[in-house]
């Protein structure tokens, strides 16, 4: 992908905010580092829990060194609100450390993008919750989530 754009565009309908968030999903369930960063603007602003990351090379690297510690990770997105070319969404994720032990993590992202659908702006707020491999929620295959595997709000998140 190239800077020319990432569609859908702001600003945003109920459609094209439910498109976008599940791109999002989709490519951070591929867990490629590289793939994901191109969402982003060149210069695009982060904050991730208590880090700030400016900049796709700093994105890519934090991307790299998170899923090298969570394994197995899944996630799912669901909108909570949008506005002009900002959306508010929802996640969950579940993913273990190198001793096996399961989170699932919950948090809201604030998303701007620029006219091109790029991400210049993602503010996440995240809270971690120990669970036990009995306890997971999201068991599909490794990448993309399934059509019909239930979303947030069918599993009560």
């Amino acid at each position: 992908m190239t800077d020319d754009g990432r569609p859908p565009l702001p600003p945003f309908t109920p459609q094209t905010a439910t498109w976008k968030a599940r791109m999002a999903e989709d490519a951070w369930n591929s867990r490629d580092p590289a793939r994901v960063s191109l969402a982003y603007t060149p210069d695009s602003r982060w904050r991730n829990r208590a880090e700030f990351l400016v900049g796709r090379a700093a994105i890519e690297h934090f991307l790299t060194r998170k899923w090298a510690a969570e394994h197995d990770y899944r996630l799912i997105k669901e909108v909570w609100d949008f506005h002009a070319n900002r959306i508010a969404v929802r996640f969950a994720y579940e993913s273990h450390n190198e001793h096996g032990e399961w989170h699932r993590s919950f948090g809201n992202e604030l998303w701007e993008f620029d006219t091109r659908g790029l991400m210049a702006h993602r503010i996440a707020s995240i809270n971690d919750l120990p669970i036990g491999e009995g306890e997971r929620l999201f068991h599909w295959p490794l990448g993309r989530r399934p059509d019909d595997h239930p979303g947030l709000s069918d599993l009560n998140l």
